[in-house]
């Protein structure tokens, strides 16, 4: 990319350079012009003869110098280029060569001033000067190079003007495609900040639910090991279950992350026909936990429909582990209601079979997991309301909408 001012100096040569080629084409068509001819008439010969331009020659040459100020004062140098051009033709002399640098001074002011100065400045040029050159030139107000000149003015507005448009054009495309740029990035950054918002939804559930099991029954075991033994092995047996389906998740977890292929497969997303493994899990870590459906189950749901129902509940289960504890009792009851997918996990609330030193640690901390339920929830159009339950215990009730729900509602009155 070019230096700005390095553009500006480049920009300045090609000015200059400009403006004195305009002076030496005028001055020299001046030259021509005033030169007589073969075949002209007498009259005309007399007065080419007693019209000696050279006191002119510094009104033509100024004029094409003025166009190096174009860029900066284009409808000054447009002024001073139809007043000198203008007294040249009111001396007598014929203005030809000279009008170089009139159009070239109108270009401009069509090119970079609003539309309407441009054609007020092409009317004010055309008018000023076909008085000039009728009123003091040897061809009358119809001959010489007063009908050529409004021509020419036109063409030089139109010109300018045209290229003002294009120019134009080419700005608002170049706007719109910075814009569009920037709202690429922008919701590539919204798609990047989604995506991590899901991992780590992703990860608190899973690294939770497995981590809650673990002490839970790492403080079972640590209770019973003296007096059963054989309890003390069930509990790190299930400790090994649930460190193993653990990584397993968090594997599959992490593997979105990674950015080369490897060999071992990816595993796929946890669904509704895996909550019985879980609740297997969490049954053995001492909650006894039942699971019921109801309701006639469409024949498919979205994927991310059934991970989101899936960690409600691991959720769900994993709070009644850090605040139940072993010992409490547990339902999951999952229906389908007329396009909408809603789930009630509830517990007795009953206190721990072990006691609080064993297992401490497991309720500490508020935690994200309602937070997160309810952002999964609001994914599907859904919601989450959790709170104690009459009696005693907690319910955690989820609906989630499943897409298309709309229709299976209408079709079912």
């Amino acid at each position: 990319m070019q230096h700005p001012a390095w553009a500006r100096v480049r920009s300045r040569v090609h000015d200059a350079v400009l403006a004195i080629a305009i002076a030496g084409i005028a001055l020299a068509g001046s030259l021509g012009e005033e030169t007589p001819k073969q075949h002209v008439t007498a009259s005309e010969l007399r007065f080419l003869q007693s019209h000696q331009p050279h006191f002119a020659y510094s009104l033509v040459v100024l004029a094409g110098l003025a166009v190096f100020w174009r860029r900066q004062w284009p409808v000054a140098v447009l002024a001073v280029t139809v007043a000198l051009t203008a007294a040249y033709a009111a001396a007598g002399f014929v203005p030809g060569a000279v009008l170089l640098a009139v159009y070239v001074a109108l270009y401009s002011v069509a090119r970079i001033e609003p539309r309407t100065t441009a054609i007020a400045g092409g009317t004010v040029t055309a008018v000023t000067l076909f008085i000039a050159t009728g009123a003091g030139g040897p061809f009358g107000w119809l001959g010489g190079t007063n009908t050529v000149m409004v021509v020419c003015v036109i063409a030089a507005v139109a010109i300018g003007l045209a290229v003002a448009a294009r120019q134009q054009v080419f700005v608002t495309m170049q706007e719109r495609a910075e814009r569009a740029e920037r709202e690429r990035e922008e919701e590539a950054r919204r798609r990047v900040d989604a995506e991590r918002l899901r991992i780590a939804r992703e990860l608190h559930d899973v690294v939770a639910h497995t981590m809650s099991m673990i002490n839970i029954q790492a403080g079972v075991a640590a209770h019973v090991l003296g007096e059963r033994p054989e309890q003390a092995a069930q509990a790190l047996t299930a400790i090994k279950e649930a460190s193993r389906e653990g990584l397993r998740e968090l594997r599959a977890v992490l593997n979105v992350l990674r950015k080369v292929e490897e060999s071992e497969d990816t595993a796929p997303a946890p669904r509704l026909d895996q909550l019985a493994a879980l609740l297997d899990a969490t049954n053995q870590a001492g909650i006894r936990t039942s699971l019921s459906f109801e309701g006639i189950r469409p024949p498919s749901l979205p994927e991310g429909l059934e991970l989101a129902a899936y960690r409600i509940i691991q959720e769900s289960l994993t709070n009644v582990l850090r605040h139940a504890g072993p010992g409490a009792c547990a339902t999951v009851r999952v229906s389908f209601q007329s396009g909408r997918l809603v789930i009630d996990v509830e517990d007795d609330g009953k206190p721990a079979l072990v006691t609080a030193g064993s297992v401490a640690g497991a309720g500490v901390g508020a935690g994200a997991g309602i937070p997160g339920m309810r952002e999964r929830a609001s994914a599907f159009g859904g919601s989450v309301a959790a709170g104690p339950r009459d009696g005693g215990g907690w319910r955690v009730t989820a609906v989630l909408e499943v897409p298309g729900g709309e229709q299976i509602r209408q079709s079912g009155r």
